[in-house]
């Protein structure tokens, strides 16, 4: 039987994720990494993507991530998060509108419109649908 590592995933508005996990798979700025016990000390940054992990049981879990940063230690992982959710969270039809509308603003290029943002809105849309799927 593996060693635990324990997980916390935390946003500004709640503690999303407080338990033991077998191994996680988070999405750093420079690319997924993984940690399991025992793992060398680092701190990174995160973008918008799933974060995955066996709970103690060895069931895959998912979570979407919306970017912020990771303290990896070696019997302990941080997740300090803009925005999370669990998959089973996941709204899917708000996410479908919300990929929907981000599309519209998009394509109709106005000039009030804030691109950027638009953007931003779809890549997070399009992510929750994806986890959802999986």
């Amino acid at each position: 039987m593996a060693e635990k590592l324990f997980l916390e995933v935390v946003t500004p508005q709640k503690l999303v994720v407080s338990e033991e996990v077998e191994i996680l798979v988070a999405p750093g700025s420079e690319g997924e990494f993984g940690a399991l016990k025992g793992h060398t000390t680092f701190l990174t940054s995160l973008k918008l993507g799933t974060l995955r992990y066996k709970d103690a049981n060895g069931k895959e879990r998912f979570l979407f991530i919306n970017g912020g940063f990771a303290e990896v230690l070696p019997d302990k992982v941080t997740i300090l998060a803009e925005s999370a959710e669990r998959r089973k969270d996941i709204d899917v039809e708000r996410a479908t509108k919300a990929k929907e509308r981000a599309e519209q603003r998009l394509a109709a290029k106005a000039a009030d419109t804030d691109l950027v943002r638009a953007e931003a809105a779809l890549r997070r849309a399009i992510q929750r649908l994806k986890i959802k799927s999986t």
